[in-house]
């Protein structure tokens, strides 16, 4: 440990991305990318006029975009929270809604920030064992007197649970934020955006991320109460104001406005996504039933980590957990058709040589 570092975060484990490897040309099917530029609109609108105005800070309410989001989506622009990326949004509720009093809890097997932030801010948390068909079982998350983090569909599993188990979460829960993170909802998933008008205690918090095609620009926004929004805007404006800059916030308007392009290309991941689960089937895997735009794999030929491996050594990246309940599993993202079709003769390759 550092010298210098504060002996409160010792044991603190950070959280490890997937792997961005420089070293050859890889498929990448690791990091729950989008296989697909962003929309043409996106790309004419960051133009030299825009990186002209970088001398200027950027709008730190984020007007334009909140009221663009808010007319998408069927709330006021009260109900936006703006953020860099979807995690910023999971560390403010971690700051601003949990404390030594108020724990959190959330699967045991979801995303790897979850008990992160919880150790970073020292709350006291639960990890919630997934049932044994890895589905989430809600009544687990009923009566906790705690914050609930649920990512619907979950990662790295894809499979979600339906907004009549969210709702009795909310209900037994009213005086505790329930954070749907819905990262992935729009390739198939159920959304719980239509529930925060009659649950204060909602918070719904998505990216650009995945469906949207902007990983790169790290923009992200929650869907809550007024009262919710106007307790991470504290939070925010305390910390950094000015954490999305103007080519993001740009950025997100035009995709807003090109919103069909993302809509069909998440209909085009759809797609290739059952097509993959098939081939696989078909190949003697166990997949589980995904809404997301990756599936959770395996083969009782092949140990996870090592079908991991044997896919890099032929240039495919796809990404291995070494939890025991799901070691003997991959996540693989979904790309473009060319791009599984050579996971898929990659992977039929590997299987033969045993």
């Amino acid at each position: 440990m550092s010298r210098f570092l504060s002996p409160r975060f010792e044991a603190l484990e950070a959280y490890t991305p997937g792997e961005q490897p420089r070293d050859q040309q890889y498929i990448k099917l690791n990091t729950n990318e989008s296989p697909f530029p962003p929309s043409p609109e996106v790309i004419e609108r960051i133009n030299a006029d825009e990186v002209r105005r970088l001398h200027l800070y950027p709008d730190p309410e984020g007007k334009f975009l909140k009221e663009k989001l808010a007319k998408l989506y069927g709330v006021e622009k009260e109900n936006i929270f703006l953020s860099n990326g979807s995690d910023d949004i999971l560390n403010f509720a971690f700051m601003a809604f949990c404390d030594n009093e108020r724990g959190a809890v959330f699967p045991e097997i979801s995303y790897g920030f979850y008990p992160v932030y919880a150790d970073l801010y020292q709350v006291p948390h639960m990890k919630i064992p997934l049932k044994e068909d890895f589905s989430i079982h809600y009544k687990d998350y009923c009566n906790v007197n705690k914050m609930v983090v649920i990512a619907n569909p979950n990662a790295p599993t894809g499979m979600e649970i339906g907004l009549y188990e969210i709702e009795e979460i909310l209900k037994s829960n009213p005086h505790h934020v329930v954070l749907i993170d819905e990262a992935y909802v729009d390739f198939g998933g159920t959304s719980a955006v239509g529930l925060v008008e009659k649950y204060p205690n909602l918070m719904v918090s998505m990216t650009y991320s995945k469906s949207r095609s902007m990983a790169g620009a790290r923009l992200g926004f929650a869907i809550a109460s007024k009262e919710i929004i106007e307790d991470l805007e504290k939070i925010k404006f305390s910390t950094n104001p000015y954490n999305i800059n103007r080519l993001t916030l740009v950025a997100g308007e035009a995709a807003v406005d090109s919103d069909f392009y993302y809509k069909e290309n998440s209909k085009k991941i759809i797609a290739t996504r059952e097509a993959t689960v098939k081939a696989l089937k078909n190949l003697g895997f166990i997949v589980l039933d995904s809404k997301a735009n990756f599936i959770f794999a395996k083969h009782d030929k092949i140990y996870g980590g090592e079908f991991y491996a044997e896919l890099k050594k032929k240039g495919v990246l796809v990404r291995h957990f070494e939890k025991e309940k799901i070691k003997d599993f991959v996540r693989i993202t979904i790309g473009t058709d060319a791009q599984m079709k050579i996971f898929l003769q990659k992977t039929a390759e590997i299987l033969n040589e045993r």
